[in-house]
């Protein structure tokens, strides 16, 4: 297999608990990205691992359905996720919403919501993000941004602190190498010819182009050469409207 699930594949790599950074960005201003949740995530295995996600509901966090798992808590508020602040709220997952036609070895409809136990508070530090219609279809070449606490380096550790890096979406055919790359369901986001990327530990987090959220961190290479896949929102759009209506 020549690509996993970015938290994954960190654990088969180093057998340890999960982690993951950006590759190649700049350290976030504090509190600048107030949606941005950090995921620590007990999987089914009683394995530890880590994602990232962002707030679009006072109760509900979207991210990636590969970073489903036994119980998650989602702490909203951090910048330095080892220094706990007064900005923090920790807020333990009610309900997993996976995708119900997730495909974990295709990692198709990898996207994922997750409603609170409380609604958050909103504050400077706390706030959610809007996400595209279901028209709003992202073109390659415009440039967005990616943020979270993952991997810098292929043999780095996670970043403490909220990292994050601009990216270009691509041509699909920047994304050949992934056999089941689908561009109507997902975008193919960084330049090959550049270093910077997303990688282990930064799934789940969010892709902003002109300050909405269009993709989801998916899965990369195994090397974090870019070009990553990212899922595409505006394509479930209908499906999350449909679960925070019944929810």
């Amino acid at each position: 297999m020549d690509h996993l699930p970015l938290p994954l594949l960190f654990f088969l790599l180093c057998s340890t608990s999960e982690a993951g950074e950006i590759i190649k960005g700049t350290e976030c201003k504090p509190h600048s990205r107030p949606y941005m949740a950090h995921l620590e995530i007990v999987s089914h295995e009683s394995a530890v691992m880590y994602c990232g996600g962002f707030l679009i509901r006072r109760n509900f966090v979207l991210t990636a359905a590969h970073c489903a798992g036994r119980s998650i808590m989602v702490t909203l508020g951090a910048h330095n996720i080892t220094k706990k602040e007064d900005t923090w709220q920790k807020l333990e997952v009610t309900k997993q919403f996976p995708h119900p036609k997730f495909n974990y070895s295709l990692v198709h409809h990898d996207i994922m919501l997750l409603k609170l136990k409380e609604k958050a508070k909103l504050t400077l530090a706390v706030g959610t993000l809007p996400l595209p219609s279901q028209f709003n279809f992202a073109p390659p070449g415009r440039m967005c941004r990616a943020a979270g606490w993952g991997m810098t380096g292929v043999w780095e550790p996670g970043s403490d602190t909220l990292q994050e890096v601009k990216l270009r979406l691509m041509d699909p055919q920047t994304c050949r190498y992934f056999k089941t790359f689908d561009h109507n369901r997902q975008l193919c986001v960084g330049n090959p010819k550049k270093k910077k990327s997303v990688f282990q530990g930064d799934s789940g987090g969010p892709l902003l182009c002109a300050g909405v959220a269009q993709g989801i961190v998916s899965y990369g290479k195994m090397n974090a050469k870019p070009p990553a896949v990212f899922t595409r929102i505006s394509h479930y759009r209908p499906w999350i409207n449909k679960v925070l209506k019944e929810n």
